[in-house]
C-alpha cells in the first residue's frame, strides 16, 4: 500500500486590500502553528497578484505587508497599447442550482443562474445596449418599453423600446452526451459578422480617445434575483 502525505505550502491572494489580508493571514498560520503545534506552519508562503505593476508593489512595500512572492503576468506579457481583455469564464450554476461568486470589487461579482442574452437596437440602425435575462424569461419584443437595469447600481437604468432585437448567445456544444453538438461556422463567416457588428456600433463607442462605455444590462427580474442571492450568500460581519 502507498501512502501518500500532502503538505500545505502557501496561500494565494488574488483580490481585495493585499496587505491588510496578507497580514491577517500570516497571523492566522501563527495562531495555528501555536496552536496545533505545526511545525513551521506560520512561515507559510504568501502570494500576491492582481493587476500588480510597479506602482502597487512600491505601494505595499511602504504601506507594509506580509507578502513572500509577487505573481505579475499581465503587466509583464502585454504593453500599455496592447492591454490584455480581462475575461475569465465563471460558474454560474450547479445542478440547476444558481451560483454566486462574491468580492469586495464589485466588479467581480458573478451574475448567477444560466441567461440569454439580447442586443437591442435603436431606430438608426445602432445598438443601444445588451439586456441579459433568466433562461425562462420571455424575451424582449420590438416596440415593446424594456426596462433595462445595471446588474449592481440600483440608480443607473433606462427603458428602451428596440426597433430590432437580436439574439446573442447561441449553444453550440450542449455537454450532454444526448444532445447533439453544433459545428461552428468557418473562420471566415465569424469574422465578416465580427466586422459587421463594430460598423453597428456608433461612433463615439469605437473612437480611441476616451470612448463612451457600451451599456451591458439585465432585466428587472434578474437585477432582483442578483441581489436576493447576493444577500443570501454575503457573510454577516461580527463587530466585537
Amino acid at each position: 500500500m502507498l501512502l501518500y502525505r500532502y503538505k500545505a505550502v502557501g496561500i494565494r491572494l488574488d483580490s481585495g486590500d493585499l496587505a491588510y489580508l496578507s497580514c491577517e493571514a500570516r497571523k492566522f498560520f501563527q495562531a495555528i502553528e501555536k496552536e496545533i503545534g505545526v511545525s513551521d506552519f506560520g512561515k507559510m508562503s504568501i502570494t500576491a497578484s492582481n493587476d500588480l505593476n510597479e506602482e502597487t508593489i512600491d505601494a505595499l512595500n511602504k504601506q507594509g505587508h506580509e507578502v513572500d512572492a509577487f505573481g505579475i503576468g499581465t503587466h509583464l506579457v502585454t504593453c500599455y497599447a496592447q492591454p490584455a481583455l480581462g475575461v475569465v469564464f465563471k460558474l454560474v450554476e450547479i445542478n440547476n442550482q444558481p451560483r454566486i461568486k462574491l468580492s469586495e470589487d464589485v466588479s467581480k461579482v458573478s451574475i448567477p443562474c444560466k441567461k440569454r442574452c439580447y442586443r437591442l437596437y435603436g431606430k438608426d440602425g445602432y445598438s443601444l445596449v445588451d439586456i441579459m435575462i433568466g433562461e425562462n424569461e420571455p424575451p424582449p419584443k420590438v416596440g415593446e418599453r424594456i426596462l433595462c437595469r445595471h446588474p449592481f447600481n440600483e440608480s443607473k437604468r433606462a427603458h428602451v423600446v428596440p426597433q430590432h432585437v437580436e439574439e446573442l448567445l447561441k449553444c453550440f456544444w450542449p455537454g450532454s452526451s444526448g444532445k447533439a453538438r453544433e459545428e461552428l461556422p468557418p473562420i471566415k463567416l465569424i469574422r465578416e459578422r465580427c466586422i459587421k457588428q463594430l460598423d453597428q456600433m456608433r461612433t463615439d463607442h469605437m473612437r480611441r480617445l476616451n470612448p463612451t462605455p457600451y451599456k451591458v444590462s439585465v432585466s428587472a427580474k434578474l437585477y432582483d434575483f442578483i441581489h436576493f442571492l447576493w444577500l443570501n450568500e454575503a457573510p454577516v460581519g461580527e463587530l466585537q
